[in-house]
């Protein structure tokens, strides 16, 4: 087939352009299903609480991730600020991913352990008490607002079928590990489980 002819028909073009595209995909994307290190959990890592995922949840209902990536990576710059680069053992239960590109705000891959629930506290009510040049907003209505637990245990349920490990104990018990607790709880559980699987290196 002469270059002439693909040229001068777009739809033709267009069809050749998709199957190299999808070829180049299928040859990146495939091999990754059948790799350890990007499908099976890294040792220690267990799949989010109730009351941890109830504030994965808050964390993208607010739009954290917008501003906040989840994915530090393999450069000294960002590892001797972050702590250890991210590896994708570590995400495995996580449906959907928050790696994230943007930062508007710094990476908050290993943000757990790092300050205590009183600095998040006070952070996320009124950022600049704590971070003067902080341009994040407020989010006081998290300490007021009350978690019901009507959907979580479907919430535990869905994420069983997509490969998380719960049990049914896990999921029979949801509701009432959450009931009652505010949305700043939940949030707090969240943040300070993030990236605490594998050791902060300073």
């Amino acid at each position: 087939m002469s270059h002439e002819v693909v040229e001068k028909n777009v739809f033709l073009m267009a069809v050749l352009i998709l199957i190299v595209i999808s070829i180049g995909a299928l040859v990146e994307i495939i091999p990754l299903y059948f790799l350890k290190s990007t499908t099976e959990p890294v040792d220690g890592l267990k799949p989010y609480t109730a009351l941890q995922l109830e504030g994965r949840d808050i964390y993208i209902r607010e739009g954290c991730n917008n501003c906040h990536s989840q994915m530090i990576r393999p450069f000294r710059a960002e590892t001797e600020r972050y702590g250890h680069y991210s590896v994708a053992g570590e995400f495995v239960y996580n449906h959907p991913f928050l790696w994230g590109s943007k930062r508007t705000g710094p990476d908050l891959a290993r943000v757990g352990g790092r300050y205590s629930d009183d600095w998040h506290r006070a952070h996320l009510i009124r950022p600049r008490d704590v971070v003067p040049e902080s341009n994040m907003p407020g989010y006081p209505w998290l300490d007021t607002n009350k978690l019901d637990g009507k959907y979580t245990a479907k919430k535990l349920s869905v994420m069983k079928m997509l490969g998380v490990p719960y049990t049914d104990q896990d999921i029979a018990e949801a509701s009432e590990a959450v009931k009652g607790r505010t949305e700043m709880d939940a949030l707090l559980a969240y943040l300070q489980v993030l990236g605490t699987v594998i050791p902060h290196n300073r």
